[in-house]
Formats: structure tokens, C-alpha cells, sequence
């Protein structure tokens, strides 16, 4: 089948990303429509193919500025003619499920979450943007709902990352999503030799949603140490918390750095809110325990009292409980049970689980 791939903006490599990698590697062939392209910050397997962008690509500093054209996004889809096409895959989180395909084609919808801005984080957002744009939002978010909702019209089947997500899309666009997991780099852990230290991880930012500062408060307040790793701390929020001993920024670390730090850390704290979150799937394919709060995609990637525990109370009193309890148990360190739960995250499981998708609708 001749295919499109439709990424809603590149512009660095995460998740979604990752994503489109293992997609091109099932279609080699396959060409890529996107809003805006940095080929600078990406893969040479993306670069590798023929990369088609709408308008958006073309207004200024738009590869740093994006997301300030997310309004235009919608219309600007219109710049894509998939006529040729027998396949098309969106990759949605932005705009990128309202292209028009070919009739007779079939439209498979990726969706990583429907835009958080439109809905579950629109009180979020609103409330930490400035005046300026709260302006622009009260006018234009109404006519970006109606036109999210009909174009989940356009897509033939949607899957996504998590059973989390899949009730987000029936709220939403009241359609059905298959749940399909990954892919997570496991296999690039699953060789790391494990030698606990005497210290707690954190990966990720240090503040917003996924609440580093429930992680710092309590290993501050319970005399632990914690190794916070992960771009986008704040220099004034670093030199705040580095004035205490217990506190260590790594920054942005590489992936071999990452997997010293899995090896090395007592557990993973995990006191955020994610659609699923490919660090824990790391940290558990590197046989290090997770303890995380107890909702959003933790539920489906961490597997209780086996490879890892929850918290109740997104506060720093109940991950101090959580980690006293977990090192009372002490019983965390059966690495066969890790490495059976992972792969049903791995690439090549996402991979499998995607050509069943298309070959079930061959069937139809």
C-alpha cells in the first residue's frame, strides 16, 4: 500500500517521535506530512524520507514559536493532497487527523491524547498563559472544539497508548480506541546490571504536572537523597534546591548516563499524572522499581507488589509512606518479572500489534 504518515509537528525527538520511527520502519516507503519541520533536531530515519509541510513551516520562527499556530493548524491541513494515497496514518496530539484522504483509503488515527489545550487541561492552560493569549483563547477555543470533534469523523479506526487515554477519546469524540502499547526503548535496558546506591530518581521536569516538587519536599523532609534528571529545570528553582545536600541535578542526561542512573537508584519516583510515560517503562526494563501515584498510565505500566508500589495522595506524606513501606518489603528484585512485564511495551510488540490492526481491516 502506498502511505502517508501525517505527524502533527517536528521539531525534536519524544515520545510521538519514537513513534514514527517504528512506523517507518514497517512502511520504508512511506511519506511524511507535518506543520513544521526541524530536520536538524531529529533522527536520520526521518530525515530519510520525503518530509511534506503545510503553511505553519513557513511563518516566522515557527520552528520555535509552533505552538502559537496551533489555531491555523486545522485549515492549514488543507495543504495536503492524499489522493495517491491507500494509507494514511495520523499521528495526533496537534492537529494532524483532519486531512482528507482518498475515499477508498483507509485512515488509521494514532491519537497520543486529543489536545490537551481544548479540553482536560484548558483550565490549566488558560490560567498560566498570559493575558495576551487568554484573550485569543476565550474566541477561538469554542470553533477548535467543534472542529476537533467532526474531524475524528475523517478517521476510519483510532488506536492509542493506553486504556487512560481511550476514555479521554470516547469523552471526547465519542469513537472506541484500541489500545496499543509503546514502543518503549526496552531493549536497550534490559542488559543493565543492577547495583542499588544509596539514592531516589526523578526524570523529568521540575515543575508542572509531573511534580518533582512532591518528590523533592519528601525526600527533603525524610533525609533522602534524590538524583533529578531531565531538561527543563529553572536556574532560580536549581539554586533553590541545590543549597540542600540531599538534592543532585544531572540535567539532560544521554541514554547510557540513564541507564547508570536506573541501575544505581533505590526506585524511580513517580508523582505526576501521565497518558502512559515511557520512563517508567525504562526504569522497570532496567529492573529498577517504580513508586508512583496512583493514576493515569502508571496503572497499566507498573504492575503492584511486583514491580513497583503506588501512593494515594499526590502530597509528600504519602510518598514517605510509600517509601517506607517499600524499604520494609525489600522484596523487589526478582529482574525475570520486570523483563516478562516490559515487552508487551517494547517496539517490536507495538509493531506487531499494528500490522494486526491493518490486516483486520484487509479482512473487512
Amino acid at each position: 500500500m502506498k502511505t502517508a504518515i501525517i505527524h502533527y509537528w517536528l521539531v525534536n525527538m519524544r515520545g510521538g517521535e519514537k513513534m514514527l520511527e517504528a512506523l517507518l520502519e514497517m512502511f520504508p516507503e512511506a511519506d511524511i506530512y507535518t506543520h513544521v519541520y526541524n530536520g536538524e533536531a531529529l533522527s536520520s530515519l526521518i530525515n530519510g524520507h520525503r518530509v511534506f509541510t503545510s503553511r505553519i513551516n513557513r511563518l516566522p520562527f515557527a520552528k520555535k514559536l509552533y505552538q502559537f499556530y496551533m489555531p491555523l493548524m486545522p485549515n492549514a491541513l488543507m495543504d495536503f493532497n492524499l489522493q495517491q494515497y491507500d494509507l494514511v496514518i495520523s499521528s495526533e496530539a496537534g492537529p494532524a487527523k483532519g486531512v482528507v484522504a482518498n475515499p477508498n483509503a483507509y485512515h488509521l488515527c494514532y491519537c497520543h491524547s486529543p489536545m490537551r489545550y481544548l479540553w482536560d487541561m484548558y483550565h490549566e492552560y488558560f490560567r498560566e498563559t498570559s493575558s495576551f493569549v487568554r484573550f485569543f483563547m476565550k474566541r477561538l477555543i469554542p470553533s477548535l472544539r467543534i472542529w476537533d470533534v467532526t474531524s475524528s469523523n475523517l478517521v476510519d479506526r483510532f488506536i492509542t497508548n493506553s486504556q487512560y487515554v481511550a476514555k479521554r477519546i470516547i469523552r471526547c469524540y465519542n469513537r472506541t480506541a484500541e489500545v496499543v502499547y509503546g514502543p518503549a526503548p526496552v531493549e536497550q535496558y534490559l542488559n543493565v546490571i543492577r547495583k542499588p546506591q544509596d539514592y531516589y530518581l526523578f526524570f523529568g521536569q521540575l515543575t508542572g504536572y509531573k511534580r518533582a516538587d512532591i518528590a523533592i519536599d519528601a525526600c527533603v523532609r525524610s533525609g533522602r537523597k534524590l538524583v533529578i534528571a531531565g531538561a527543563g529545570a529553572k536556574k532560580k528553582e536549581i539554586k533553590k534546591y541545590s543549597k540542600n545536600s540531599l538534592i543532585t541535578f544531572k540535567g539532560r542526561v544521554s541514554d547510557e548516563e540513564a541507564a547508570a542512573l536506573f541501575a544505581g537508584a533505590r526506585a524511580l519516583l513517580y508523582p505526576g499524572i501521565e497518558d502512559l510515560g515511557l520512563v517508567p517503562i525504562e526504569a522497570q526494563s532496567a529492573g529498577c522499581p517504580v513508586i508512583a501515584y496512583r493514576d493515569g498510565g502508571a496503572l497499566e505500566t507498573v504492575k503492584e507488589n511486583v514491580t513497583g508500589i503506588f501512593f494515594d495522595e499526590q502530597t509528600p506524606e504519602a510518598l514517605i509512606g510509600a517509601m517506607d513501606y517499600f524499604e520494609k518489603e525489600g522484596r523487589f528484585h526478582h529482574r525475570e518479572v520486570f523483563t516478562d512485564h516490559v515487552m508487551q511495551f517494547s517496539k517490536t510488540a507495538f509493531i506487531e500489534r499494528i500490522k494486526k490492526v491493518i490486516e483486520e481491516r484487509k479482512r473487512v
